[in-house]
Formats: structure tokens, sequence, C-alpha cells
């Protein structure tokens, strides 16, 4: 695992809320887990896990990369911050977590930026979910049907239906309204998308639900993978998750801002915005002749990334 400067580093934006001229910026992120400990931490030696800064980064992971998230949105301004599902972790009673993600919302709110979320299969077992009173500019889409938030003054629509279970099994795509003429629409929507193998087949759906939307973009949750699964009339994408987890989980994580027009082809980038990653580093050890070239080839590997 490594500290990842990269993001601390990224420059402030000074756009509005259009990204390139005409079009209609949000950001979309998914997958937060707040507070929730990352895995896999006894690889690490008993002096790496005795070092305070190292101990502080690694417990804080995910709450960082969320303030990155947060501020990166206080910075530009974009329309709307889209957050696709699991904000936290199961059952979790830990009520200061809530307490802090109200707090940013209420940050948001301050600054004029619209959120629109949605349950995912963690945040339905969650009692911080059900107890936290969000600021108004904060949407929660409804768990018993798709819902449509619309904002005329925006000329956006977000269509979208959260988990009321843990474990919804149901096409709930299939279901979402038609989209609103004139405007931006976009889809939210947690699933793993028939064909994810080694994913909880959780609101399963085909892509071609999806992109027979009729919507510029859906904004997708639950695989912790970043992809871009149709581009188009309607492009289909996960963000992945805003934190690596465990070591499985590798490279750059964080969210994806996205430039849309009603009728055009979204435009996406990614943003980096974890605070520590994991990574998988191949050495060949067939040069060395002894263990202490082995070990010196192993250091430029890591100096490497």
């Amino acid at each position: 695992m490594s500290d990842s400067p990269d993001r601390a580093q990224e420059p402030a934006r000074t756009s509005a809320r259009t990204g390139s001229p005409g079009r209609l910026r949000v950001v979309h992120a998914a997958d937060l887990h707040l507070d929730s400990p990352l895995r896999g931490l006894g690889r690490l030696s008993e002096d790496q896990l005795s070092d305070g800064d190292l101990a502080d980064t690694l417990r804080r992971a995910p709450r960082v990369a969320f303030d990155n998230l947060v501020d990166h949105c206080l910075r530009t301004l974009p329309a709307a911050l889209l957050l696709a599902g699991d904000l936290y972790d199961g059952d979790w009673s830990d009520y200061s977590t809530g307490v802090y993600f109200t707090g940013r919302m209420r940050d948001l709110c301050d600054a004029g930026v619209h959120v629109v979320l949605l349950q995912g299969n963690h945040d339905a077992a969650s009692v911080i979910t059900r107890s936290l009173t969000l600021p108004p500019t904060v949407t929660v889409l409804p768990t018993e049907a798709p819902g449509t938030c619309v904002f005329d003054d925006l000329g956006l629509a977000v269509h979208g239906q959260g988990f009321a279970d843990s474990a919804v099994t149901r096409n709930l795509a299939i279901d979402y309204p038609d989209p609103v003429p004139g405007m931006v629409n976009i889809g939210l929507l947690h699933t793993s998308v028939q064909g994810y193998a080694g994913h909880d087949p959780y609101a399963p759906c085909s892509l071609t639900d999806l992109t027979g939307s009729g919507y510029e973009y859906f904004a997708l949750g639950h695989i912790h993978a970043r992809r871009t699964l149709a581009e188009g009339a309607t492009t289909v994408a996960f963000s992945g998750n805003l934190q690596g987890r465990h070591a499985r989980e590798t490279g750059p994580k964080g969210a994806l801002e996205v430039a849309l027009a009603p009728g055009e082809q979204a435009d996406v980038e990614f943003l980096t915005l974890d605070a520590a990653r994991w990574e998988a580093v191949e050495v060949d050890l067939g040069p060395a002749t002894d263990e202490a070239q082995a070990y010196d080839l192993v250091d430029e590997a890591l100096g490497r990334i």
C-alpha cells in the first residue's frame, strides 16, 4: 500500500456548474463505506503498524477520501453530487459517522450544491441511515418504487430507487420512468448488472435495460472497480469506490466528473481521490545473484510507483 500524492496535488478547478460550453456538470461517486476499516493489514509488520502516522492514515482513509470528494465539489461547484449507494457499512451503530456525513452535507448545502443519493445493500441494514436529518438540498430517492428528482433551474432530472432491504434480487431498472423531455436525464442505480461474477446479484439488470432508458447517463454503484459499460446515446458507468478497502482493490480510486447536454454523449473524467493506495507489484529477480541484490530490485520496483 502506498500514499497517493497526486490526489493531494490536484490543482484547484474554477469551472462553473457547466463543464464545456452548454453542458451540465455532475460528480458521480459510490461505495463510500464511511469509517469502515481497511482489511488485510496483517500483511504489515509490527514496526509499520506501530508507526502512528501510518496507522492514522489507514484508519482514516475512507473518511479522508470522502473529504477529498466534498472539497472538490466545494471548489468546483457542480450542479449535483450523485451518490450511488453504500454510504455506510451495514448495521453500524456509531452515530459519529452519521454526524460527520450530515456535517459534510451541510457544507455542500451552504455552497448551493445539490446531492441526490440512494440506499445500497449496506445502507439498507444501517441504523445510521434511518436516523439522519439531512439538509434540504439532499434528496434521498425512494425505496418502494422508482422516483424522479427534477431540478427545473438546472434542466436536470435524476431517476432512481434505493434498497428497502439488504438483498434486493429483482430488476429495479425496468420500472424506471421515461426521461423528462428537454432535460438532462440521469439514472442512479446500485446494481451488479448481469454478468459480474464474484459479486452478490443485487438489483440485477441487463445492459440493454440501461441503454434503452433514453437517459444521457446511468450512474452505477456496487461494483468497486471503475468501469464504463456503454458509451453513446446513453453512457453507463461504475465509478468504483472512493478508497480501496483491501489488497485486491488496487490502483487509483475516486469518482467520475460528467459533463452532459440533452441528447448528446456524456464527457466523463476520472477524479483521483483516494487517501492511501494498494498496489500489486511484480519484480523480476532473475538478475539477482544473492539476497541483497534481490532486495535492491524490490526497492527499485517499489520506488518506481
